[in-house]
């Protein structure tokens, strides 16, 4: 009786377990609700240790370690940032150890935004190894855009 009780939970945990797609998605809302939340524990712990997240202006590349000096006033005020995920694709090297995606955000003050990213498989985990923060640029507006940017004495524009 001990043996096909065994075998009926083993069975049972092996229905009831993400998949991998699951797991990454989970993550990334993890991730957003931490920011959210201004969880900088929970937030920086979805991180792998030599992370890069990429923000909109082309100045911003963090390393980790720079990010966390960064968020750390903001989060110990209880200030974070809402992105609100929507139309996620993820995506899978051939030895699952490595995925990347893109998803549609939105905003209160950016309005529709996009995220993409790598994460990687750490000791059974997946842990962003890149995240990257976009503001999606109409083709029919990106002419003016461009003129707009180069305007501004933002030397890291070029």
């Amino acid at each position: 009786m001990k043996r096909l009780s065994f075998c009926l939970l083993f069975i049972l945990s092996l229905s009831v377990s993400a998949s991998p797609q699951e797991e990454v998605s989970n993550v990334l809302d993890k991730f957003h609700q931490a920011a959210s939340d201004a969880s900088y524990t929970t937030y920086f712990s979805l991180f792998s240790a030599n992370a890069v997240f990429i923000g909109t202006d082309a100045g911003e590349t963090w390393l980790v370690d720079d990010f966390k000096a960064y968020a750390k006033p903001y989060f110990d005020k209880g200030q974070g940032w809402t992105y609100h995920p929507r139309d996620r694709h993820i995506y899978f090297s051939a030895n699952g150890d490595t995925a990347w995606f893109d998803e549609l955000l939105v905003n209160a003050s950016y309005g529709v935004t996009r995220g993409t990213g790598v994460l990687v498989l750490e000791n059974d985990e997946w842990k962003i190894a890149q995240y990257h923060l976009t503001i999606p640029v109409p083709n029919g507006l990106a002419k003016e855009v461009v003129k707009m940017i180069r305007q501004t004495d933002n030397t890291t524009q070029k």
